[in-house]
């Protein structure tokens, strides 16, 4: 059986590394990785869409980021216990005619002994902003570990 450690019950410490984790798995925008932290039955809510198992995962992620550009992510620990994590998060994105968005929604995450996702429980709204608004300017990928986080930037 694989684990990804950290393993639950979280501590403050350990619930902030599995989410910063999550951020860095969703920022390489790679659906068959990203996957792998879930169980093969992990089942989600995604705004109004209902996903269960890692195939559907893999196929949600590769239909988001055909539509999501560019896309780049930040999420801060909000609470913790147990196996359960909740998380807020705000991402930016821009569609195929150039137009951007700050998509700003919570998530609540309950994990199985091995620290794999078993449920993922997402509400997100979406905000047109002007490029020149955009915050996130860091390369494609990682977010740097010197870049304000959710807090700093007041979201």
């Amino acid at each position: 059986m694989t684990t990804r450690p950290p393993l639950p019950p979280f501590t403050r410490e350990t619930a902030i590394e599995k989410v910063r984790q999550g951020e860095d798995g969703w920022n390489t925008r790679d659906p068959e990785k990203v996957a792998l932290a879930y169980t093969v039955d992990s089942r989600w809510r995604n705004r109004a869409e209902f996903v269960t198992g890692r195939d559907e995962i893999v196929a949600f992620l590769k239909r988001k980021w055909t539509r999501e550009l560019d896309y780049r992510l930040i999420k801060e620990l909000w609470a913790f216990d147990g196996n359960r994590i909740a998380v807020r998060f705000a991402y930016e994105s821009h569609d195929d005619s150039g137009n951007w968005y700050r998509s700003y929604g919570n998530e609540n995450w309950e994990f199985d002994e091995n620290g794999l996702m078993t449920v993922r429980h997402a509400c997100i709204n979406d905000l047109p902003i002007k490029e020149a608004d955009r915050k996130y300017h860091w390369p494609l990928g990682r977010r740097p570990d010197d870049h304000p986080g959710l807090s700093d930037l007041g979201f």
